[in-house]
């Protein structure tokens, strides 16, 4: 399953550049039960039909740049970069499956900070 769970991902989150979620086609990947916590605002959204009413209300749904995708057997972290009305945040997604379908979603966001300066010397430049 671990193949068809990451070509999954891969589909549903391609790495070619900026991308705009789908209600529709993240609704087929789900399972009944999904379940979408998001421990920054303290929300969990509970059942996909609930997740694609909440993704078809969204007012302006933000663009994401997918970096990476890790993981093996029924759980991978879904790195990306995340532009909501031009405010950046940084997205680590935690996103298990269950029987080839996203069962459950753990998405945390971060906003970039400068680096403090004492540590310039132990980094390397990016």
């Amino acid at each position: 399953m671990t193949d068809r769970n990451r070509e999954l991902l891969e589909r549903l989150w391609p790495m070619d550049g900026q991308l705009a979620l789908s209600a529709e086609a993240e609704h087929e990947l789900r399972t009944d039960d999904y379940v979408l916590v998001m421990p920054q605002s303290g929300e969990q959204i509970t059942g996909r039909d609930t997740m694609r009413a909440m993704q078809q209300e969204y007012p302006n749904p933000p663009s994401i740049e997918i970096q990476q995708i890790l993981g093996a057997g029924d759980t991978f972290v879904v790195l990306g970069r995340s532009n909501y009305a031009g405010e950046i945040y940084h997205v680590a997604n935690i996103v298990e499956f269950s029987q080839g379908k996203v069962a459950r979603e753990t998405r945390i966001y971060g906003s970039p900070f400068e680096a403090p300066q004492w540590r310039a010397k132990y980094a390397d430049p990016r």
